[in-house]
């Protein structure tokens, strides 16, 4: 794969808003297993809250998507797969984050802790903007390209 179809698919997976219009997947391998994720979420998510016999599984199986996500986004960012394999891996990666999206919203909201978040995004937003706006691209200026 070539760095800027590297950099595109990084890109695709940390947009803002890349889960908008994203199924989630039907199945998903982790860890070797296979689990029937959209069923999963539905099944949790038709609830609207979380069942205490159903926390464990619930926030296992949240922490196995974010293990696996993780582990799919090294394998594009160390460019271990070919352009077509890590188009297939972004794709799972935003249903991944589609899934645990809406498994977080089952969870009670910290008011401040969502603040504080939604600010730390606006600017992480903002610093972006700025340097595109300002010409920069990895902390280099177009003149000393």
């Amino acid at each position: 794969m070539k760095e800027y179809q590297r950099k595109q698919l990084l890109e695709r997976i940390g947009r803002d808003g890349a889960t908008i219009g994203t199924q989630i997947p039907d199945d998903i391998e982790i860890q070797g297993e296979t689990l029937d994720l959209q069923t999963f979420v539905f099944e949790i998510k038709r609830r609207e809250t979380i069942p205490p016999g159903e926390r464990d599984r619930v926030d296992q199986a949240k922490r196995n998507l974010r293990r696996e996500r993780i582990e799919r986004v090294e394998r594009i960012e160390n460019n271990e797969v070919s352009y077509a394999e890590g188009r297939e891996l972004a794709e799972s990666i935003v249903g991944i984050d589609r899934a645990l999206n809406a498994l977080e919203q089952l969870e009670p909201v910290d008011l401040e802790a969502e603040s504080q978040r939604q600010a730390a995004a606006d600017t992480k937003r903002w610093l972006t903007f700025l340097t595109k706006a300002l010409g920069r691209d990895e902390g280099r200026s177009r003149n000393s390209q």
